[in-house]
């Protein structure tokens, strides 16, 4: 069992910036994988970035650049910085960790983003 713990998120105006956290406790092996996924209303939920245990990060085309993942492996955190947002980048952002060792996946509860237009 895994549990994820999120922070940060809220409102920000157009071209500001925001940091989310994911702090994760409980069965957490090295070659995980964690990553943050977000789903606008009517949307299919996405890949927005992700990173595995030896830091390799992979993004969604439209936040390369403006977003950065990182990873801490002694905490078991990762952090979003995200610079530079869009309206469209509101959505509801989820803290994801990959288990393939068990064929599992663990989710956060989710953090609000909203960037008005």
């Amino acid at each position: 069992q895994v549990n994820l713990a999120e922070s940060g998120g809220g409102l920000v105006q157009p071209g500001g910036s925001l940091r989310l956290s994911c702090a994760a406790s409980g069965n957490i092996l090295s070659v995980d994988t964690m990553g943050w996924y977000r789903q606008a209303p009517g949307k299919q939920r996405e890949m927005v970035a992700t990173i595995d245990v030896g830091g390799t990060a992979r993004y969604l085309p439209s936040v390369k650049g403006r977003f950065s993942i990182s990873r801490d492996n002694i905490k078991n955190m990762i952090s979003l910085q995200m610079n530079g947002l869009k309206p469209e980048d509101t959505a509801v952002y989820y803290c994801n960790i990959h288990q393939p060792f068990y064929g599992k996946d663990y989710w956060g509860q989710g953090t609000q983003v909203t960037v008005p237009s």
